[in-house]
Formats: C-alpha cells, sequence, structure tokens
C-alpha cells in the first residue's frame, strides 16, 4: 500500500486537495496513488477548461488508462486557474508521482471545501 500524505485532504472519489480548502484560496487537485494504481497507466487526461466552474462532487473531466475510462470529479468548488499542460504529452506522471508532477488543475475556492477526509479518513475509504 502507498503511503497517504498527512498534509493533504481527500474526497471520498479519490482526490487529493493541497492547500487550505477555504473561500477564497486556490489549492491543487490530483488524484491519488491509490486510485492511479486501480486505474492502470494512464494514457490521456482530460482536465477541466482554464477558467471554467467546478463544483465538488461533479464530474469535470476523465482520465483514459489501459484498463478504463474513468470520470474525474472535483472534490471542491471554485473556477479553474491552471491546469496541468505537462499532462498533455506525459499523462503517466499520474502513475509516477500522484501526489507531485501528477498535479492536475488548481482551483481558486468561491465557497469553503465540504466534507474532505484526512489521510486517516481516506485510508479508511480504501481498506
Amino acid at each position: 500500500m502507498t503511503s497517504i500524505p498527512e498534509e493533504l485532504k481527500y474526497s471520498k472519489e479519490h482526490e487529493w486537495v493541497q492547500g487550505d480548502p477555504v473561500s477564497g484560496s486556490v489549492v491543487t487537485v490530483g488524484i491519488t496513488a491509490h486510485a492511479a494504481d486501480a486505474l492502470g497507466d494512464v494514457v490521456f487526461v482530460e482536465a477541466p477548461v482554464l477558467g471554467s466552474q467546478v463544483n465538488a462532487g461533479s464530474v469535470c473531466g476523465e482520465l483514459e488508462s489501459t484498463k478504463a475510462v474513468s470520470e474525474l470529479y472535483s472534490p471542491v468548488t471554485g473556477t479553474v486557474t491552471e491546469v496541468n499542460a505537462d499532462l498533455e504529452s506525459a499523462p503517466e506522471a499520474i502513475n509516477a508521482d500522484a501526489y507531485g508532477s501528477g498535479w492536475i488543475f488548481k482551483v481558486e475556492l468561491t465557497e469553503d471545501a465540504g466534507e474532505l477526509l484526512d489521510a486517516a479518513g481516506y485510508a479508511a475509504v480504501t481498506e
């Protein structure tokens, strides 16, 4: 089992959030190593569009792997301020470094994040 970084927050849909998830802040979003392992080799990432609105718990993109196509859910509500353009040519970064260079998008929150889990709470979901 991959270690779960303590400093991040998590959704039950296997996304992570880095940063303070309160209204007005910008947070970074990606998928967990657990999700990346379950997907297999990621070969294509459809991230949300720069400037678009995302809503917590709603589909905002897709991840395509050698095994399946999986929906990407936003764990927070806000406006997309940045998208990881490196994933267009190197989607495998999600498998290689899910919590680092494999980040997917950044969001300026328009409301406080709701039900995000801490590392222990997320570990319980993955058992």
